[in-house]
């Protein structure tokens, strides 16, 4: 179908504009630097979830350190309360 060698309809041309390829080139770069980031956003939240793992099993142990400690203390007490009662 050409009307005076225009065609009309589906075409595919072999020509790559510059622009376009460093259109795709800008745009693949940015990705890969996205990415980047990306990734090491991960890794500073895996550490900091790692070292917030490590405080709440310290907190734990501290907590029944603490009970261990008022515990003691009750059975000190009982005993002084028993000896100053004698």
């Amino acid at each position: 179908m050409s009307v005076e060698g225009v065609e009309y309809g589906w075409h595919l041309d072999k020509r790559v504009p510059i622009a376009l390829i460093l259109a795709i080139a800008l745009q693949t770069g940015g990705a890969l630097v996205w990415a980047g980031a990306a990734s090491e956003r991960l890794m500073t939240l895996e550490a900091r979830s790692a070292r917030t793992d490590e405080m709440v099993e310290r907190t734990a142990r501290l907590e029944e350190q603490g009970k261990a400690m008022r515990a003691s203390l009750a059975r000190i007490e009982a005993k002084l309360d028993r000896a100053v009662g004698r």
